[in-house]
């Protein structure tokens, strides 16, 4: 699942994806938001940076209330900073969340908009673990995915990126699309049948 192409074009993609979230009034500038390469060089861009799409506007406020469902499991720390425990972590669940903060009360922008994102899309039952409460999980994290940012979306256990690629596969349905391989069926599908209907 993991995109194609050279190294430079993942490259362009993933920078560009960040320049313009960053060009976004309203929203935070990421931590180390350049394009990252692997060891010797190598690396791949995650599931998300496939295609270029409009982003949306969201406020720092947005989506009010709280995401706690039955099925949000917020941890703090558990993961270490082993590959393995990590390995773990992300294959445990369908779709997993490294983010600042909790669902409830995410501690940056992104973090927020990443908690929308699936809120949006009916996402309830997900493994939040919040890397500000464990600084040992927040790098290595970071090594395992050799994605330098905060938060990061797994989808049945593949890196799928950050916010800036969230949002993109929300904006061209590319998030429908992987929800539905993973047999959860996004909320938005009954908003847009319902506006259809009208």
């Amino acid at each position: 699942m993991r995109a194609s192409g050279g190294r430079a074009g993942r490259r362009g993609r993933a920078d560009s994806v960040a320049a313009e979230v960053r060009g976004r009034r309203g929203l935070p500038r990421a931590e180390g938001d350049e394009w990252v390469p692997g060891p010797g060089g190598g690396g791949s861009a995650p599931l998300g940076a496939r295609r270029g799409a409009a982003l949306l506007r969201w406020g720092r406020g947005a989506g009010g209330g709280g995401l706690r469902g039955a099925g949000v499991r917020a941890a703090g720390s558990g993961g270490g900073g082993r590959a393995e425990q990590l390995d773990t972590l992300v294959k445990k669940d369908k779709v997993v969340v490294f983010l600042k903060g909790t669902p409830e009360q995410p501690q940056c922008g992104f973090s927020n908009a990443v908690v929308q994102i699936l809120r949006l899309h009916g996402v309830r039952d997900y493994a939040a673990y919040n890397v500000l409460d464990d600084p040992e999980l927040r790098q290595g994290i970071k090594d395992y995915s050799n994605w330098p940012t905060i938060p990061q979306v797994y989808l049945n256990g593949e890196f799928v990126g950050g916010c800036d690629i969230l949002l993109q596969m929300h904006q061209n349905g590319d998030l429908v699309e992987e929800l539905k391989k993973l047999g959860i069926r996004s909320a938005l599908l009954d908003e847009k049948k319902d506006q259809d209907s009208k």
